[in-house]
């Protein structure tokens, strides 16, 4: 006890272990829709949420208290309101709603990571059975298809945001999104630059739900799709001065990726550029937490998946035949940063 720092105290441990009693708190109370229940200002006491949420007083109690605590929620008097976070990102209905993306993690992703010791024993996905399927994203698979794509539109259109507030696209005239899913980047940035149109390029069993967002959203006379497979096309769709690549690189291993990006370079035009948008790691590859964690997550839920530094993916573009590779940093659910570069 001699040698223990008196600064030094066991909260910094204590809080990551009780992480998943915040997440499961957090992610109950949306599959209960607690949030748009108090949307618009509206506040109600503890007995009206109970009786909404069909709970009785001791657990409506607890539950209430530990919403508050970690900041979804607020209470004036005896009365309870959505914090901002809640109200802006919580709320069904809303543009960069991110419920989706809790949703698939508390129903799909959640299970996987109690057997992360399997995982990083055999180096294999524990999510699904890779002698069994090609992928995650198989169109038979119920929970993928109604959570899956809606959590990634959860993140990509605010994410589409933070980078445009970092790189202008201006000039720029038509995007392919690799592998785009349902369409949140090219239906934002479209949005945001009336020159600009978009092309989701995603498997054709998701064509169909990147389309219906696209016309919900009423860009569909700029933003389209193209059905394919980036992993064995033997050439990405040409005529796009910029590429895409968001949420892409961390599903796969270096030689994937590099081979990705050759396809990338091929399909550019000259002046064209590609963006690299990821949660990435620092040169030194010791964090921030969020693309350390992502990595993590690929063990669990990919075959060869991880999470790179900035310095690889500058390295890989330049090797594509790339120049001037720059970095731009922002923060959102989808990405702490983007690697752009340019072909000729």
């Amino acid at each position: 006890m001699s040698n223990l720092d008196a600064q030094l105290t066991q909260l910094p441990l204590l809080q990551l272990t009780n992480g998943f009693m915040s997440f499961k708190t957090f992610a109950t109370a949306v599959d209960l829709d607690v949030f748009s229940r108090l949307a618009d200002g509206r506040s109600a006491t503890f007995e009206e949420l109970a009786a909404e949420l069909d709970l009785h007083p001791r657990p409506a109690d607890l539950f209430l208290a530990a919403l508050t605590s970690i900041g979804l929620l607020a209470k004036d008097g005896p009365a309870y309101r959505n914090s901002d976070l809640a109200e802006t990102f919580l709320v069904v209905g809303r543009p960069y709603y991110f419920g989706g993306y809790v949703k698939f993690y508390n129903h799909k992703l959640y299970a996987g990571w109690h057997r992360v010791l399997e995982a990083l024993r055999s180096d294999s996905p524990v999510l699904w059975d890779p002698d069994e399927q090609d992928t995650l994203w198989v169109p038979d698979d119920a929970v993928v298809m109604s959570l899956f794509w809606e959590a990634m539109h959860s993140l990509a259109g605010f994410t589409a945001r933070a980078l445009a507030g970092q790189y202008d696209f201006a000039g720029r005239r038509r995007l392919l999104d690799v592998g785009g899913g349902s369409g949140g980047f090219p239906i934002e940035l479209c949005r945001m630059y009336p020159g600009l149109r978009g092309t989701v390029y995603e498997f054709a069993h998701v064509c169909p739900i990147a389309e219906e967002k696209i016309k919900q959203a009423g860009v569909d006379h700029v933003v389209d799709t193209v059905a394919g497979n980036y992993a064995t096309d033997e050439a990405l769709p040409g005529g796009y001065d910029v590429i895409l690549l968001s949420q892409i690189l961390h599903n796969h291993d270096e030689k994937f990726d590099r081979m990705l990006l050759d396809k990338c370079f091929a399909a550019a035009p000259s002046g064209g550029i590609v963006i690299i948008c990821e949660h990435l790691l620092n040169p030194e590859r010791t964090g921030p937490p969020e693309a350390a964690l992502m990595g993590m997550n690929m063990l669990v839920a990919q075959s060869g998946g991880r999470n790179y530094s900035e310095t690889e993916y500058s390295s890989w573009l330049v090797d594509a035949g790339f120049t001037e590779p720059v970095i731009v940093r922002f923060e959102a659910g989808g990405g702490n940063g983007a690697v752009i570069a340019r072909k000729g």
